[in-house]
């Protein structure tokens, strides 16, 4: 039987994120793990857990299959790029490095980094962008979602190391894919935020506890799938007359239009400000792909 050789990963950035996904990582036998952080606290918590610390990013760079990279913003990303592109022309095993970017960076960046590297150095260094979603607790128990743009190829190279780190791996498509899903995820989850100020200050009005109605939302969005209840199509387009949608959303629009009514009806007498309230009685059933006014 053949032995298999751990896979040869190094992580930069071990923040708030970055750190307990590393920590996934030292824990896998599958893993040779090298880590990287200007804070020397969370690098020796890394190599108490059985990692070993880089010298620098250029040894990472000369060293792994694949580099994982949770830093800041794009510039930081493009700075750590370059700091492996600088030695990495020293390195005489002519394995691809797999550049893998973790943090959630501006949709043309990763191509930009494909440039970067072309004109710095000829040898083999794939890009990849696999922003994740589910945060500090996610990283801790492994149970990220990694929304990765890659060729086919690519993906495969690093879906082992992934798979350490998320439960949900899903290959987006071609390089700038997984930023963009990243993007899309999180437009639904910031808008999701300001609908939820505009619910508490309604409730707030009306003398209830926030708190409580908080606790309710998080029990009943752990049930019903929250947001994500509706997105089961696979189009954006009008549902056609007579489709299995068009009967379950016509029951969801007018319930929501319904509640929504009757939500802007109690902030009115209350003189709380609630447009995005207004906003989707009008969208909602646009938004679910319905045609015309319901029944009622």
């Amino acid at each position: 039987m053949a032995v298999v050789k751990p896979k040869r990963t190094g992580f930069i950035g071990l923040g708030n994120i970055g750190k307990p996904m590393a920590l996934r990582l030292a824990a896998d036998e599958s893993i040779d793990l090298r880590v990287f952080d200007v804070a020397p606290e969370p690098v020796a918590e890394l190599v108490a857990a059985g990692a070993t610390e880089a010298e620098s990013i250029g040894a990472l760079g000369n060293w792994a299959d694949v580099i994982c990279v949770m830093v800041r913003d794009d510039d930081q990303v493009r700075s750590v790029l370059g700091e492996v592109l600088k030695d990495l022309q020293t390195r005489n095993d002519f394995i691809p490095v797999s550049f893998v970017i973790h943090s959630t960076v501006a949709p043309e960046t990763p191509a930009e980094l494909v440039n970067q590297v072309m004109g710095v150095c000829g040898f083999a260094v794939e890009i990849i962008d696999a922003p994740v979603s589910g945060g500090p607790m996610g990283a801790a128990d492994g149970s990220l979602a990694i929304m990765v743009g890659a060729s086919s190829e690519a993906f495969k190279a690093v879906e082992p190391v992934l798979s350490v780190m998320g439960t949900k791996v899903i290959h987006a498509g071609e390089l700038g894919s997984g930023t963009k899903f990243k993007l899309a995820r999180n437009l639904l989850h910031f808008v999701s935020f300001t609908a939820s100020a505009e619910a508490a200050r309604l409730a707030e009005a009306a003398g209830l506890d926030i708190k409580v109605l908080g606790d309710v939302v998080r029990h009943t969005d752990a049930i019903t799938g929250g947001p994500g209840a509706i997105m089961h199509r696979d189009t954006t387009a009008p549902i056609p007359e007579g489709d299995f949608w068009e009967s379950v959303f016509s029951h969801v629009r007018a319930l929501g239009e319904k509640d929504l009514g009757f939500a802007i009806a109690l902030a009115d007498k209350l003189g709380v400000d609630v447009p995005l309230a207004r906003l989707s009685v009008d969208r909602l059933g646009p938004a679910l792909g319905l045609q015309g006014d319901h029944d009622g």
